[in-house]
């Protein structure tokens, strides 16, 4: 019995640059090395005792648009599409908008979920959120836009047993080959995209993207050492034409 499990992708695309021969249009992969940034933003996150808080990092910007049946993000407009479960703000004027002068109560139910700004996002006017929500097993959904352009969207899903409070990232970055023959096919060739499930900086799971035929884009999980892993550092990628 095949026992690989599968993670929900779909890849929509539709910058007519992508598909200019020759080119490698890897901007975005560019902020997915940036680990100084992605640790900056999960510094801002101020844990809650019994809690779990839920981030995705590594690519222009992220949005958290579903937990199990709650829709989180609006896709149009990238904003909380719930005022109710957005955490509130002091209305103060010069105040930055971090965890740290928000209103942080408790949740109050074991189905209770929060919306937090975490930190301005790469693309102009958004914001990155992370989600609280108490330990459960979660079906949570992310969009990641690797490119500075809303067009080109990268959705991804897990079903995951968050059995320990504290925080979870879901980590963009590009994976690397000891294969490549320096022809000019690999060159032009992306590495394959993948997203690390972290608690704290311990990687609990690992999915790639699988461009042969069998898998036709799907991001099938791979597996994991025993001992528990550490996130790899990402590749430094160019952005080549």
């Amino acid at each position: 019995m095949n026992t690989k499990r599968y993670a929900l992708w779909t890849s929509t695309i539709v910058a007519a640059s992508l598909l200019l021969s020759g080119c490698q249009l890897l901007t975005g992969y560019q902020k997915i090395n940036e680990a100084e940034s992605a640790e900056a933003w999960v510094g801002k996150i101020k844990p809650i005792a019994g809690e779990v808080n839920i981030a995705c990092v590594g690519t222009y910007h992220c949005e958290i648009v579903q937990i199990d049946k709650t829709l989180i993000i609006a896709p149009n407009s990238h904003e909380p599409i719930n005022p109710q479960i957005m955490t509130t703000l002091p209305r103060q004027e010069g105040m930055a908008k971090t965890s740290m002068n928000m209103d942080m109560t408790p949740l109050v139910n074991k189905n209770a979920i929060k919306v937090v700004p975490l930190a301005p996002s790469s693309m102009p006017g958004l914001t990155n959120y992370y989600a609280r929500v108490m330990p459960a097993k979660h079906e949570v959904h992310v969009n990641f836009y690797p490119e500075n352009n809303m067009g080109y969207v990268e959705r991804f899903a897990m079903i995951h047993d968050f059995t320990e409070a504290g925080t979870y990232q879901l980590r963009a970055y590009q994976k690397q080959s000891s294969e490549k023959s320096g022809s000019l096919l690999d060159t032009a060739s992306p590495e394959p995209l993948c997203i690390e499930l972290l608690q704290g900086t311990q990687v609990q799971r690992r999915f790639c993207k699988q461009l042969d035929a069998e898998h036709q884009g799907e991001f099938v999980e791979t597996g994991m050492d025993k001992a528990v892993t550490s996130a790899p550092k990402a590749k430094k990628w160019q952005h080549k034409i």
